[in-house]
């Protein structure tokens, strides 16, 4: 039992005396649930037999009775102990030995009983007989509220939150409400679709060609074939080939990959949808997608706006459409309409962005616009008519040759969905991929890969088709109000989990000091700490030696801070 905390302790020994009394703490039998917490209280009716389980989340006990809360999928119900409804007979162990003493907070147990309200009003159950269907071994951790009304030790940091998003779910009611609220968005999605007969599809996400985007992307090896393979950055190509095929409408929910930075809307695995339709255009797109936004906010949200921050957002059509050329120039006041490559790396440069000689007018225009003008794009709004440079799988403007029947819808400053009118030129697409090669050649990691299978594809005759992508993570985090991507995802990525040091009693109040600021000036530190010379010496070099602060001198003096 090294490393285990007191009460990881105690539980085992629990595990071990309820075992010793011939009850299984992990029994294998179907328990035979017949009702929900919900179930109960819509559909209540005094005396009625019930069966239900979950997990134990609060006990009051007072002698010979009892009153607990259960918490199963769909909320909590109060439950009622009697020793002696429980224990008719003399032997009066399964209360006073098993509930009172070895079952646990977080424990799963199995009721039967009879519904009954209590005096104050509360729907109850009054349990008959009860089952330990798990042990729980480890404790919750649950909010304690002191008399005042003031809660402590809540389940909050997001790091434990998402790296133990069992618990958090367990013990944040509120979390699960934004999972059902994303399979909401989802089915949304799936019965707009479905209605008009498009089909829902799957395609690789090993691929030979990582292509349908500008990405840096994972890389494997599959032994069998010894071939390079990459995990999928896009599934456009693939669907385009169903369009080819001869389907007119194909949709897919497909989990991409990138394997680039991670911030407060990128996860390196992150969800997608895309669509395709036969004979269809970049306008026409942005009509259906109005119509999609609109559905989707009312099935999720009861009204088309939606409270987001400190905005409230109308997905309410139409929505403005501005050229992204004009957008610069209302939100820079210069036209870049005309510039080369050279000079719009002066322009950015002048503009006080961070550019190189990889980055050609597409990546240059795209910094420009995404620092200076992305942000002021809160209400949906569509982004239309983007450089050739900027869009190599999409059809040409057809009274521009410059710029493409390109749209990327803006809502509260961020790209929401990405739409064409595809290109279906098979020499034309061929001459665009070349020009990406020469973009990877002058060091651009980003830079499409030629796909001569899709290539050839198109040389069979692909319709006119308008294709979009939308990514579903950011409209969940919009229609649940969370600015995180890390609020939507049940497991997102993190960095390897950092073994756990044990601190002493000092050095935990200097870590807990630390915890709250970036950095504090070491007197200042030494001071808010409140311990002695000696103490502080010695928690302090216990922290630095443990990697868990530094110590930096700088002009000002001596700071203080966590190690990452």
């Amino acid at each position: 039992m090294v490393g285990l905390s007191e009460q990881e302790i105690i539980r085992r020994e629990k595990l071990e005396k309820l075992r010793a009394m011939g009850i299984n703490p992990y029994p294998a039998p179907l328990y035979p649930v017949d009702h929900s917490s919900a179930q109960i209280k819509t559909e209540f009716v005094e005396g009625k037999k019930v069966v239900i389980a979950g997990r134990l989340m609060s006990r009051r006990i007072q002698g010979k009775a009892s009153f607990a809360e259960l918490q199963d999928s769909k909320g909590r119900i109060q439950v009622y102990f009697n020793r002696d409804e429980i224990c008719p007979e003399e032997d009066k162990s399964l209360y006073n030995e098993v509930y009172k003493k070895l079952l646990d907070i977080g424990d799963i147990i199995g009721i039967e009983g009879i519904l009954f309200t209590t005096q104050v009003g509360e729907k109850t159950v009054q349990v008959s007989q009860f089952t330990l269907l798990n042990k729980a071994l480890r404790p919750l951790p649950l909010p304690k509220t002191d008399a005042e009304g003031n809660s402590y030790d809540e389940f909050n940091d997001p790091e434990m939150r998402y790296r133990q998003r069992y618990v958090d779910l367990i013990v944040n009611p509120k979390v699960k409400d934004t999972f059902i609220k994303r399979t909401k968005i989802t089915n949304s999605i799936r019965s707009f679709f479905n209605e008009r007969d498009y089909l829902e599809v799957e395609t690789p996400i090993l691929q030979a060609i990582p292509g349908g985007a500008s990405a840096r992307p994972f890389i494997t090896h599959h032994n069998a074939l010894n071939i390079p393979l990459y995990l999928r950055i896009a599934n456009e190509l693939y669907l385009k080939r169903l369009i080819v095929g001869g389907f007119d409408g194909v949709y897919e929910f497909s989990k991409d990959f990138r394997n680039e930075g991670m911030d407060r809307t990128h996860n390196p695995e992150f969800t997608v949808m895309e669509l395709y339709v036969a004979y269809k255009d970049y306008f026409w797109m942005m009509e259906t997608t109005e119509k999609l936004l609109e559905k989707v906010a009312i099935d999720s949200n009861g009204s088309t706006t939606v409270a987001v921050g400190n905005h409230r957002i109308n997905f309410k059509a139409p929505y403005p459409r501005v050229p992204i050329l004009e957008a610069i120039h209302t939100h820079t006041g210069i036209d870049v309409s005309e510039m080369n490559e050279e000079e719009l790396r002066s322009t950015a440069k002048k503009l006080g962005l961070e550019v190189d000689e990889t980055m050609g007018v597409g990546k240059l225009i795209d910094e420009i616009f995404g620092e200076k003008c992305e942000h002021h794009y809160i209400q949906p709004t569509f982004i239309t008519d983007y450089p050739k440079e900027m869009s190599p799988l999409t059809k040409e403007h057809r009274s521009n040759e410059r710029l493409t029947e390109r749209f990327e819808l803006m809502v509260n400053g961020k790209e929401l969905a990405n739409a064409y009118s595809e290109l279906n030129d098979p020499i034309d697409q061929r001459e665009r991929f070349e020009e990406q090669l020469k973009l990877s050649e002058k060091g651009d990691d980003e830079a499409m890969f030629i796909d001569q299978d899709f290539l050839r594809a198109l040389e069979f005759g692909m319709p006119p088709t308008s294709g979009i992508g939308i990514g579903i993570d950011r409209l969940v985090m919009l229609m649940t109000d969370n600015s995180s991507i890390q609020e939507v995802l049940f497991f997102p990525q993190m960095r390897p989990e950092k073994k756990a040091v044990a601190l002493n009693e000092e050095e935990k109040i200097i870590h807990e000091l630390l915890k709250s600021a970036p950095s504090f000036e070491l007197n200042i530190l030494k001071e808010k700490a409140n311990l002695s010379n000696k103490k502080w010496d010695k928690a302090l070099k216990g922290l630095t030696s443990k990697n868990i602060a530094k110590v930096t001198k700088i002009e000002t003096g001596l700071w203080v801070e966590i190690v990452d």
